[in-house]
Order: C-alpha cells, then structure tokens, then sequence
C-alpha cells in the first residue's frame, strides 16, 4: 500500500530532496510512498538529473510550487516513467474538476500554452524516484507559466490530498487488474 502525507510546514525543493529513503529520513514513511509539500523550487545545474535540461544551461525556479515527490521500491525507471505519467494524469483529472483548460505533452502541464509544471522521473540502486511541482506563484520563473493560484486552485493542501488519493487509486487498480485475470491456456 502506497502511504501518503501531505506535509503541513514549508519545505524549499532544490533537487537534492531527490534521493533515496529522503522520505522515509524526513517523515519516517518506510516503502513506497509519496509526500505533497509547498515551497519554493531553485533547482541549479548541480543538482538537474534532467540531461537535456543541463545540456541547454535550463534551471528550474519558482517563487512557491507544491511539490509531490515520489518513492518506489523497484529500480525499474520504464516502470517509473509509466508511474510519473500516472501522476501526472491524476494531477490533470483533479484540475478538470475545476474546469481549467489544461493540456498534457508528456510529463508537462500547459494552461493556456504556459507551463504549469515541471516533473522528472530518476532511479537509484534501491528505488525509483519522481518529483513533479506545480506553480502556486509564477513572479520571476524563467519561463512563460501558469499557477495554481491565478487558476483559483486556493485550497492547496486539499487539492494535494485529492490528487494522491487518486494516483494512490490507480496504482491499486493496476495491481488489482493483474491479480484478477487467469492466465491464457495455450494450445490448440
């Protein structure tokens, strides 16, 4: 079973949050888990895991995100990039709800061509690992973006619960689709 939490205090994300057993040293959440917290995003080249991003000089910054970092136990990165685009869709379908007009290319969230979010999928030795962020506030982002706020998404720890739950939803559906089908007899 997937744990969650969404944490109630600010917590800055600079990339280095993007590694094994952070979560369970920061919040004793032992296994697969994710965590939702609000805080700035400063991501320097030193710590982009996003080569092309490194490779054209890109950094991530915004004044205030809310970020969902991700870890699974299993270092299969296909499998976590398939589990970051699952994230990402439960993110979509939880902003839906509010009738805002977002688009998804791949891993990216756009309202009205801006960028709402930036989201990587990474693997070390023992686990896979995803952080996705999503704008609250967009003053001095080094693109064109778009923010939680000025889409009247105001009850953020609320709506980061509802976007969990659902990635936690559809992470047991897949397990059980797997557990309910009998295996094909072969033969003729």
């Amino acid at each position: 079973m997937l744990k969650t939490l969404m944490v109630d205090y600010p917590i800055n994300y600079t990339g280095k949050e993007l590694c094994s057993h952070w979560i369970y040293s920061k919040f004793h959440l032992l296994g697969d888990a994710i965590v939702a917290f609000i805080g700035e995003a400063n991501v320097s080249l030193d710590n982009m895991v996003d080569l092309t991003d490194v490779k054209e000089g890109d950094y991530i910054y915004s004044p205030l995100m809310l970020h969902f970092l991700v870890e699974h136990f299993n270092p299969d990165l296909e499998l976590a990039i398939y589990r970051q685009r699952i994230l990402i869709s439960s993110i979509k379908e939880e902003l839906e709800i509010f009738e805002i007009p977002v688009i998804r290319m791949g891993d990216d969230l756009f309202v009205r061509q801006a960028k709402l979010s930036v989201s990587v999928a990474t693997v070390s030795p023992t686990s896979t690992l995803i952080h996705t962020g999503l704008n609250i506030k967009t003053e001095g982002t080094p693109i064109k973006t778009s923010g939680l706020n000025q889409l009247g998404v105001n009850d953020i720890p609320s709506f980061a619960n509802n976007v969990m739950k659902r990635y936690q939803h559809e992470l047991e559906l897949i397990y059980e689709a797997r557990c309910k089908v009998r295996s094909h007899k072969r033969g003729f």
